[in-house]
């Protein structure tokens, strides 16, 4: 498990964020890893005096809500960017536009004196940003292909 500048984990806990920067910021963003090694980008968003986390997919279509610079937080719902479809920030679940009826993936979070902590069995945290997000400034490929166009 990797862990970023600030960043630590307390028995398989890992310490991302404060609540307080989640409400400042409206989001923070995350990668994690699944049991398989798959990465996976998971959002955290502003639910009353706390946060919630969910996998940074639209329901309808393969569609990130944050596309890199914070996701759309409008009167306690997350917007899709593509079709608007809205989502609950504290139980996930939509009510309009292409996605209406689905719930978006939930990640277990944590949240004690205030710090947020990824405390999901089925995720490793990778690091703070997107899954082509870098920490340390590696400016090298994101793949295994060195060839561009």
């Amino acid at each position: 498990m990797s862990a970023g500048i600030g960043l630590y984990t307390v028995s398989r806990r890992t310490r991302l964020t404060t609540v307080e920067d989640v409400h400042e910021n409206g989001s923070w963003l995350f990668t994690v890893r699944d049991r398989y090694g798959e990465r996976e980008e998971v959002i955290l968003v502003p639910c009353e005096e706390s946060v919630e986390a969910w996998v940074n997919q639209c329901m309808h279509q393969p569609q990130r809500l944050d596309r890199g610079f914070g996701a759309a937080v409008r009167d306690g719902q997350v917007v899709c960017p593509r079709h608007g479809s809205a989502f609950d920030t504290c139980s996930g679940y939509c009510d309009n536009g292409e996605a209406d009826g689905t719930t978006l993936v939930d990640v277990d979070v944590a949240v004690e004196d205030g710090a947020v902590y990824l405390d999901d069995a089925a995720y490793d945290f990778d690091h703070e940003g997107g899954i082509d997000d870098r920490d340390g400034g590696d400016d090298g490929p994101n793949s295994s292909s060195h060839i561009s166009f």
